[in-house]
């Protein structure tokens, strides 16, 4: 399971978790959701197993205009984003929580397999005013680990995040950022009905930083590594949080 949601709150580490011994990339299609696959296939819509339809491509989404200024997601490409998002993973306040401290490699082994997988986690650099300073997974959750332990709906759309610089942490970045980026998951994914986090419970700011973005508390969720907060904004009252 790839690690859970992050706050830039103040006095929040960056609330990752570790990497568990569930894998994304490993869990197989029940047969609720083969059955599903197959009815659009039939009706005549892309397959949702299909490399690059699970989620399309967050790059070509358009940018939402914040009150922190003008935010893109920008997919990894390791060639070019491995030494930042590892010089974060490193920060202690982030490896408290990822547990991806270490050497360029050990990112490298986490977010390769996503990026070699069937596109149903998809591992972004969050970009502020044309600098990066966040990353994020944006992930199908109905597909996820995950979905072994909360009610799961078909395309349930997971959000991981950390904020990469201190200088964007402790001033209300991390909320502005997470209601923005459920608005674009939610505007670019017509079938995704909820978008879902799983900050650990401990920490409070991270939960808060969810609630102010829009996110209900759904339920207490005891996963492998971590007891957290299930955390679910709903596309039908996007408008009222």
């Amino acid at each position: 399971m790839p690690p859970a949601d992050a706050s830039a709150e103040s006095g929040a580490a960056p609330d990752g978790g570790s990497t568990g011994v569930e894998d994304t990339l490993d869990l197989k299609l029940t047969e609720e959701l083969l059955a599903l696959i197959a009815e659009e296939r039939s009706a005549g819509s892309p397959p949702a197993s299909a490399p690059g339809e699970l989620l399309g491509d967050p790059g070509t989404w358009p940018p939402a205009t914040t009150e922190a200024g003008e935010f893109a997601l920008l997919p990894v490409r390791l060639e070019r984003d491995l030494p930042v998002v590892s010089r974060w993973m490193n920060d202690p306040a982030v490896a408290a929580f990822w547990e991806l401290a270490g050497p360029e490699s050990v990112t490298a082994d986490h977010i390769g397999p996503q990026l070699e997988g069937d596109g149903r986690s998809i591992p972004c650099l969050g970009v502020l005013d044309g600098t990066p300073m966040s990353y994020w997974e944006i992930y199908r959750a109905d597909l996820d680990p995950l979905a072994r332990h909360y009610p799961a709906r078909p395309h349930d759309t997971g959000l991981h995040l950390l904020i990469g610089g201190v200088n964007n942490r402790g001033r209300g970045v991390g909320t502005t950022l997470l209601r923005a980026v459920a608005d674009l998951v939610l505007d670019n994914l017509p079938r995704c009905g909820r978008v879902v986090a799983e900050p650990d419970l401990r920490n409070t700011p991270s939960v808060s930083a969810f609630l102010s973005a829009g996110f209900r508390f759904s339920a207490e969720v005891d996963l492998p590594d971590k007891r957290a907060a299930l955390m679910i904004r709903d596309r039908t009252y996007r408008a009222q949080l």
